[in-house]
């Protein structure tokens, strides 16, 4: 059985963590690591964090940001396959034995990535339809299209860690799209398969930075695609791709 990894960064996000902790705990995966690296919260993440001593590993002190966080985790991570889950975001069931067995299924495969849903701070569904949209993009996932459009989902994105040596960890001058950075570096060495079934719970809320923050991450967007694809229209299409995606979402956030 593949040993799987799963780094959470976390700062100041008691309110939600425990769901997060919980969802990867009870896969009832048996090769299981997993690490939370806390930025030194000052909430009640730490006595909730006390309360999972035994069934994780926890680091609570100042970092760099949540990407440093992460490349702290993933360095210290033994697995066979890795990935991170943010401390806002959550697992559906059966997730880890399902990234497992299409990793099984195909030894050549490098990464697998899936299907998601989109929840409030109550849980409840929203935004259904951009789960669906982004569906249809990884229909086709290439290099080009990627450049074009970010359709990889983070939360439910796992590599082996091997791949790590090859291409790099995460790059911390990113804040809002060193996961899509980390994704064109991994989709220019092979396509990833693809499981159309959702895997994680990809969580907004009032200080997520998806809510608040959408607008400086499209930006930051272009500037990672340009750094990988130099076709000057792929990179235009990438940019009126994202206006139009922001004015939708200043319509549905507002």
């Amino acid at each position: 059985m593949l040993k799987i990894s799963i780094v959470t960064p976390s700062f100041n996000q008691g309110q939600y963590i425990e769901q997060t902790i919980q969802s990867v705990l009870n896969q009832n995966y048996s090769n299981l690591e997993y690490i939370v690296m806390d930025g030194g919260s000052t909430d009640n993440t730490l006595s909730i964090l006390k309360k999972y001593e035994g069934k994780l590993k926890w680091f609570s002190e100042k970092d760099k940001g949540q990407s440093d966080a992460i490349n702290k985790g993933l360095k210290m991570a033994t697995g066979d396959v890795v990935a991170w889950l943010n401390s806002d975001d959550y697992y559906l069931p059966d997730t880890l034995q399902k990234v497992a067995d299409e990793f099984e299924r195909n030894m050549k495969v490098q990464w697998v990535t899936g299907d998601y849903i989109i929840v409030d701070e109550k849980r409840k569904q929203i935004q259904s339809f951009v789960s669906s949209y982004k569906s249809l993009l990884r229909k086709q996932p290439t290099f080009n299209m990627l450049s074009f459009a970010n359709f990889i989902i983070q939360p439910s994105t796992f590599w082996k860690r091997e791949m790590l040596k090859k291409i790099g960890y995460l790059r911390e001058e990113y804040h809002l799209c060193m996961d899509y950075d980390l994704w064109l570096r991994l989709m220019r060495s092979s396509p990833p398969s693809v499981i159309t079934s959702p895997l994680s719970a990809f969580r907004i809320h009032g200080t997520s930075k998806g809510k608040l923050q959408y607008g400086i991450q499209f930006k930051e967007e272009v500037q990672v695609a340009k750094q990988y694809n130099h076709n000057g229209l792929i990179i235009f299409l990438h940019k009126i791709h994202n206006i139009l995606i922001n004015f939708v979402y200043q319509i549905i956030k507002s």
